[in-house]
Formats: structure tokens, C-alpha cells, sequence
């Protein structure tokens, strides 16, 4: 295999999201897609789709789970901000757990890449950190 400039050129985060926002959109939708088709019609009207979640059973519940968060990410990365993901972040985290395993290799290779830019951006522009990895009581 050779290698060509774009294997071996660094981007800059705002030029990965460029890159990576499409494609991530696209598997998500497809994703999203395939899980509504084989789910029961969702009713529009909110008492018909409360009554439409319960009649679904353990395994539709999680995939009707799954489609919820995976439309509200398609949004967020369409430029509609969803509650729990941060307005300012053009690509979350989330997008790209998601989009793990479903992306050509390299959008997977753009991802990473991503990542670590994330990883290693200046303290001011890195997400905050929440905490989690840390045991209670730990010294």
C-alpha cells in the first residue's frame, strides 16, 4: 500500500470536523434508518406515542431507545443542538462511539486522529472533565 499525502498530512480539529461530520451524519442516518423500519409506526401525537412505547417489547424499547439518541445526535450534527450534548461542540464524543465500526477505514483513521487532537488541545479549549474513571476513596 502506498502512502499518500492525506495518510500522512496532520489536520487541525476544525479541518476533522469538516472532514468527518458528513460521513458520521450519513452512517448515523443509516443506522437510524434501519432501526425505524423495523419498529411499528410511531405515532406523531405525544399521549399515542406513550401508549406506542409501552405496547413495544424489551428489545423495541432499546432499539426505539437507540433510534432517539441516534436522531437527536443526526441532528445535532445537521446544526440543531440537542439537550446533553454541548451547543459549542461540533462533532460529541457520542457521534463518533456510534459511528465506531459502521465508518469506511478511513473516516475511522480521521476519527482517531480527531480524538487525539481532542485529547491533546490547549486546557481552555478541552472539554471538561466529568469525573468518571476515578474510584471513591482512591489516594
Amino acid at each position: 500500500m502506498t502512502a499518500t499525502m492525506t495518510d500522512v498530512r496532520e489536520h487541525d480539529d476544525q479541518e476533522l470536523v469538516a472532514l468527518l461530520r458528513v460521513p458520521v451524519r450519513s452512517v448515523l442516518t443509516e443506522r437510524a434508518e434501519g432501526i425505524r423500519r423495523t419498529l411499528p409506526p410511531r405515532p406523531s401525537d405525544v399521549r399515542d406515542q406513550y401508549e406506542w412505547l409501552r405496547s413495544l417489547d424489551e428489545n423495541q424499547a432499546r432499539r426505539a431507545a437507540l433510534l432517539d439518541r441516534l436522531d437527536a445526535l443526526c441532528g445535532h450534527l445537521s446544526g440543531c443542538p440537542n439537550p446533553g450534548y454541548d451547543p459549542a461542540d461540533p462533532l460529541p464524543a457520542e457521534a463518533l462511539e456510534e459511528a465506531d465500526g459502521f465508518t469506511s477505514e478511513t473516516t475511522a483513521r480521521l476519527a482517531v486522529e480527531y480524538r487525539r487532537t481532542k485529547l491533546t488541545a490547549a486546557p481552555e479549549r478541552r472539554a471538561p472533565w466529568d469525573g468518571r474513571g476515578i474510584v471513591s476513596g482512591a489516594r
